[in-house]
């Protein structure tokens, strides 16, 4: 009976749930969703997770006793490992929750046996999934940056393991200052409450109501400058308005990708990494045309470039994400087989 290792992403409304075979590749590419009722507590919170394994087993014909190791991506910051601190989009009483040992018992009591399991940040182990499938069999390490609502970053080594670092505060690359001096802008704020000028609030969908209201008046006839929509609802417009080739959407992107080129090359320096995964929704092409992503890609290696070195310039790939919403459970398995070996 051949092995399988299983992957839970767990966010505050779904979980998504994924898994690999014993070199790797993915059981399916079906994203299989259940709830995660996290308003219903913690208890409710696991069994959404095994309800969605035993859907995903179902669905691809496989059985418990083929599971050998399991996987869970889940947002911190955490106490410790497998302790869940205060996390923003989770209950206030979810803080101290040791979801390892919950997990782990809930999967041995559906298993009929302990099976391992491994768990860790959700943005570190979508970038292993990602890591995967960029370098295929090449021995080489990843950076993954992924610009939503924040900015998700990881990286990953040649081995395939994320960096989670030792207070599991690792890679949280969205909040080290950017060189403002160099993106012409000013200071922004951002939801972590820094104003250092965090890279998240340049680059991603939570900066963009400033980005409005620092460009908006160079187009006073724009129709967003009279509308009487919430800010939030105008940013949330402002994708759509780029594919259409709107002027002040593409300025306010071109400068993201600027903000994105040079974090890319800063993390670089640190890390020179071969391959650089560009995530989040401004790459994904159910929702962009293929010359808006053509044009934010090259915005950033444009950005990157000069602050490389010579063999950087040279060998460093910077491409799209491929996985979407299922890397990161795909990650977590991928952790599992690992952690296996």
């Amino acid at each position: 009976m051949d092995k399988i290792f299983i992957g839970t992403d767990s966010g505050a409304t779904t979980s998504k749930i994924g898994g690999v075979t014993s070199d790797g590749k993915p059981v399916s590419l079906k994203l299989a969703q259940s709830s995660t009722n996290a308003q219903l507590g913690t208890q409710a919170v696991v069994s959404g997770w095994i309800e969605g394994v035993n859907q995903f087993l179902t669905e691809n014909k496989l059985v418990w006793d083929q599971v050998a190791g399991v996987g869970l991506a889940i947002p911190g910051p955490y106490q410790a490992y497998g302790v869940l601190d205060r996390t923003p989009n989770l209950p206030l009483s979810f803080s101290g929750w040791d979801f390892h040992a919950d997990y782990s018992k809930a999967i041995a009591e559906h298993a009929g046996r302990p099976i391992p399991l491994v768990v860790g940040n959700d943005g570190n182990f979508g970038g292993v999934g990602e890591a995967a499938r960029v370098r295929g069999d090449k021995k080489a390490s990843v950076v993954m940056l992924a610009p939503g609502s924040g900015l998700g970053a990881a990286y990953i080594d040649r081995a395939g393991f994320p960096l989670e670092g030792d207070m599991f505060c690792g890679m949280e690359a969205g909040h080290m200052p950017a060189p403002l001096h160099l993106l012409g802008l000013p200071v922004f704020t951002c939801g972590c409450g820094r104003d250092w000028g965090c890279y998240e609030a340049y680059t991603t969908i939570s900066g963009l109501p400033q980005f409005l209201d620092l460009l908006l008046p160079k187009y006073p006839g724009h129709a967003l400058a009279k509308q009487g929509a919430t800010p939030k609802e105008k940013a949330l417009s402002l994708r759509g308005l780029a594919q259409k080739g709107d002027p002040l959407a593409l300025e306010i992107f071109d400068y993201q990708a600027k903000a994105l080129g040079i974090h890319v090359a800063n993390l670089s320096i640190a890390l020179d990494a071969e391959f650089v995964v560009i995530g989040g929704g401004l790459i994904d092409p159910g929702s962009t045309t293929a010359e808006f992503r053509e044009r934010y890609l090259k915005g950033i290696r444009v950005a990157a470039e000069p602050w490389l070195y010579p063999a950087q310039r040279q060998m460093l790939k910077i491409v799209p994400a491929t996985l979407g919403e299922l890397s990161q459970a795909i990650g977590a398995a991928l952790v599992a087989l690992y952690t296996s070996k």
